[in-house]
């Protein structure tokens, strides 16, 4: 069964933006997803002042679907305050990737649920509310 990538999703795949880790990062937020293996691990650097995203980094270990993923929402949160990049959707990874097959929407669930909790790990770090994640079913 071949599944139907667009573009983007190519792209970002074969291209991934981000990719490594940040050793003294201000956030670290991992999720995976045992039912298929896809493990995402998210780096943050914020300006302390500003809590903007200065740097997001991200490695992970998974189908074309979940680098993808992983690649575009980095892109997508980087130089947005830690508020902005908390309101990023794994529906808007989706569309922002010009669609992704319904069988492979969990890895953008997986980007969204990364970047939680990295931010949640900023959060508590820095003496800030730590916010309850939604769970999303698959």
């Amino acid at each position: 069964m071949a599944l139907d990538y667009s573009q983007k999703v190519m792209d970002h795949f074969i291209n991934p933006r981000n990719v490594g880790e940040i050793p003294d990062a201000d956030g670290v937020g991992e999720a995976g997803n045992p039912k298929c293996g896809d493990i995402m691990k998210i780096y943050l650097k914020v300006n302390p002042e500003t809590k903007i995203i200065d740097d997001v980094k991200f490695k992970t270990f998974g189908c074309a679907s979940a680098i993808a993923s992983s690649s575009m929402a980095t892109e997508m949160i980087k130089g947005r305050t830690i508020e902005d990049a908390w309101n990023l959707t794994n529906n808007a990874v989706a569309e922002a990737l010009d669609g992704l097959p319904p069988i492979k929407m969990h890895c953008s669930v997986l980007a969204e649920e990364a970047i939680h909790t990295a931010l949640n790990d900023y959060r508590a770090k820095n003496g800030m509310e730590v916010i309850p994640m939604e769970h999303h079913e698959e």
